[in-house]
């Protein structure tokens, strides 16, 4: 149900690549909340996913850029404001990638050359988004930058490599940058933290199917669907929100307050029981298998 939060407005979604994209289901949804936009993806993510076909439904462009190239990102604020007629008054940073979780590099042998690659797409991308708009004075006054994160930002979850540590500078980066623009412009800059969702990227984790299920399971609202997490980030993009910045803000069912749930402890005490034949005691190997 659309409430026209964003009637007259203006924006860039970065990373709609296909239906399961959350990028994808929040330009819908800006879309029908009263927004014009431009979406915008790598030249390669353009001509291999569904975003046309988005842009088509959405009655916009597409602008193809690589957000780790400043000029790129240049030309891209500079066509979608002359498309839309004006500044943009939102702008979704959906990108993520970690080539060392691609190739199953363990956290303790990273191959740095990836480390870097996952640093400037994953989360460096979001500072030059920033700085560019901001030399170029792209963004409304009291407009808002959202960016995708999770809570391995925080907290060590197994599989996530790399992607961990991008997420927590992509949040760091949404603090410093986002007192700056607070303060000379009064542009909000925010992260949501969300549940582990099951898109293109998200299926990339070893393990994806078990985290989720364990996220399921200890969080006490379930976990938050991506659909979900659209409606909440056009809350962050409307004008109800005018006076949140600089925040982490965790959409996850309550998963971020959890230490142990009953469904969690239940399952797992049937795992144990099943897995584990010698009583009380841990197989002498059983340490091992935890972190292999």
């Amino acid at each position: 149900m659309s409430h026209n939060l964003l009637k007259g407005k203006r924006g860039i979604i970065f990373g709609a690549l296909n239906p399961d994209s959350i990028a994808w289901k929040v330009a819908e949804k800006a879309h029908e909340a009263g927004a014009t936009l431009t979406l915008t993806n790598t030249p390669v993510a353009v001509r291999m996913g569904e975003t046309n076909g988005l842009a088509e439904k959405l009655n916009t462009i597409v602008i193809a850029a690589d957000a780790t190239n400043v000029e790129d990102l240049n030309n891209l604020f500079l066509k979608s404001m002359e498309y839309l007629g004006g500044k943009i008054d939102f702008v979704l940073h959906s990108i993520g990638m970690s080539p060392n979780v691609r190739k199953e590099r363990h956290y303790s042998d990273l191959d740095y050359n990836y480390l870097d690659k996952t640093l400037d797409v994953s989360a460096i991308s979001f500072h030059k988004v920033m700085q560019t708009a901001r030399k170029l004075d792209a963004i409304n006054e009291w407009g808002s930058v959202v960016a995708l994160s999770y809570v391995a930002a925080q907290r060590t979850f197994y599989g996530y490599n790399d992607m961990a540590d991008a997420k927590a500078l992509l949040e760091s980066f949404a603090r410093s940058f986002g007192y700056i623009y607070g303060r000379e412009r009064h542009v909000r800059v925010n992260t949501i933290s969300q549940s582990p969702t099951i898109t293109t990227a998200g299926n990339g984790v070893k393990g994806f199917d078990r985290l989720l299920d364990f996220a399921e399971r200890m969080s006490p609202l379930g976990n938050a669907t991506a659909e979900e997490c659209a409606d909440y980030t056009i809350t962050l993009f409307s004008d109800l929100t005018r006076k949140v910045t600089m925040q982490n803000l965790f959409h996850d069912g309550g998963f971020s307050n959890m230490g142990m749930s009953l469904q969690a402890l239940q399952q797992y005490e049937k795992g144990l029981h099943k897995d584990c034949n010698c009583g009380d005691e841990i197989p002498a190997d059983g340490e091992e298998h935890l972190y292999d």
